[in-house]
């Protein structure tokens, strides 16, 4: 393996985007204006808020400051341990300034260096090294557009916002804090966002509770990713912006950007797999695993990365099912794809959300489970009795639709209903 070496920013420069508009807690304001703190060097820093993250950011782009960023909410007293212990400073960011808890080795910084922590989804949150440049994979010329970030901050994601409005003009950026995502349709069309990026689950939770209020955004890009992206979230988006172009990415700490498709079908054609171009990744699957070789990798990886997700190939397209570790269910000796079983699931017209799982069981050793959260107006006992398609499913209804569609021993045995979609801070629920 290689390690990247960071370019160090030069001393006070700004960065192209210094001037592009932000709103921050409904406040408006412009990367320029925006307060810059005084950081350690190298520095953990927890932000208290948005503009506190943003902040941080664009004190690395001026300064090449040695940054890991996240919120407090994220690092737990073991994870802060291991951040002293390998020399930064942790430091709460808030409008009194840096609140710095010292290191227990004190080491010299990586002049321009950017750390992430990863989602945790094989495990603990491991650090993974990047630079702006790494970090930043749009680079082309773009037409104006104001976006919408509801990312948590230094998530990989948040930071392909943030670094598209710090290095291109004419990216603005319209900050949500977590008590706003309830109600970030109205935050949105109040401050002109024609653009959001977000989860299937965040994009999927807005269209569960208020679609009439999303409709009213006038969202030219609409952006997924994070997660698994079916067809059924990309077809309920196409209803609601028509004109729109509707994108999902896949990306990851590990490998920066990999995947864009702009289509509407789920998956990428099985044409892209194995194909080499310079300055691009190439995408190959290794017993169903998806494996990617990317100029936007982060320190310290180099060559094919594998990057534990299961991979189908199904009609010319290669569908990104779910975590390996997970997605596959032994059923008596037969394997299941939680990820395609999810799929049927959310198919169904007054599904707007499923999880699957497995379940211990005798005999088969396992067996497939699931948890679903009907549409607002099947919840409501509001659906047209005389139309079937549209009718309260019941669990027994939900099974023979699975059934309709799966051999028999990947349809789910258990389904129960919530009331509600699961999030967490990182916009994904638990798939």
């Amino acid at each position: 393996m290689t390690v990247a070496t960071p370019r160090p920013a030069a001393a006070g420069s700004e960065p192209a985007g210094v001037d592009n508009r932000l709103v921050v807690g409904g406040a408006p304001l412009t990367w320029r204006t925006l307060p810059t703190p005084t950081l350690p060097d190298p520095a953990a820093v927890l932000a208290h808020s948005a503009g506190h993250a943003l902040a941080a950011a664009r004190q690395h782009a001026v300064h090449g400051t040695e940054l890991l960023l996240s919120t407090a909410s994220r690092v737990d007293a073991t994870m802060r341990a291991e951040l002293l212990d390998a020399g930064f400073t942790v430091a709460v960011l808030d409008d009194d300034g840096a609140h710095p808890s010292m290191p227990t080795h004190p080491r010299a910084a990586e002049p321009g260096r950017l750390w992430l922590l990863t989602s945790g989804s094989t495990g603990r949150p491991k650090r993974v090294g990047h630079t702006l440049d790494t970090l930043t994979t749009v680079r082309a010329d773009q037409p104006d557009r104001t976006w919408l970030c509801p990312y948590a901050p230094g998530t990989y994601a948040w930071w392909q916002v943030v670094t598209l409005s710090l290095t291109r003009p004419g990216q603005h950026l319209v900050v949500v804090e977590p008590d706003e995502l309830d109600d970030w349709p109205a935050v949105a069309a109040a401050h002109g966002v024609d653009a959001a990026s977000g989860t299937p689950t965040f994009w999927r939770r807005t269209l569960y509770r208020d679609a009439a209020a999303l409709a009213r955004v006038p969202l030219r890009q609409l952006t997924l990713g994070g997660e698994p992206v079916d067809q059924a979230i990309l077809d309920q988006l196409r209803d609601v912006f028509p004109a729109a172009r509707i994108s999902w990415i896949y990306a990851s700490s590990e490998v920066g950007a990999s995947i864009v498709v702009h289509d509407g079908r789920a998956g990428f054609p099985v044409e892209w797999l194995d194909r080499e171009t310079a300055g691009r990744p190439t995408l190959s699957v290794h017993d169903d695993e998806l494996v990617v070789t990317s100029p936007y990798h982060g320190a310290g990886l180099a060559g094919p990365v594998r990057t534990g997700d299961r991979v189908q190939v199904v009609d010319g397209r290669v569908l990104i099912t779910g975590r390996l570790d997970s997605d596959e269910i032994n059923v008596g000796g037969s394997k299941v794809s939680a990820g395609v079983v999810r799929g049927v699931l959310t198919g169904h017209p007054n599904v707007a959300w499923a999880r699957v799982t497995g379940r211990r069981a005798p005999v088969l050793g396992r067996m497939v489970v699931a948890d679903v959260v009907l549409t607002p107006a099947v919840a409501d006992g509001l659906a047209n009795p005389a139309d079937p398609s549209v009718s309260v499913p019941d669990e027994a209804a939900l099974v023979r639709w699975c059934a309709d569609r799966l051999p028999e021993h990947a349809v789910p045995r258990r389904i129960r209903v919530l009331s509600e979609i699961p999030v967490k801070e990182t916009l994904k629920s638990d798939v």
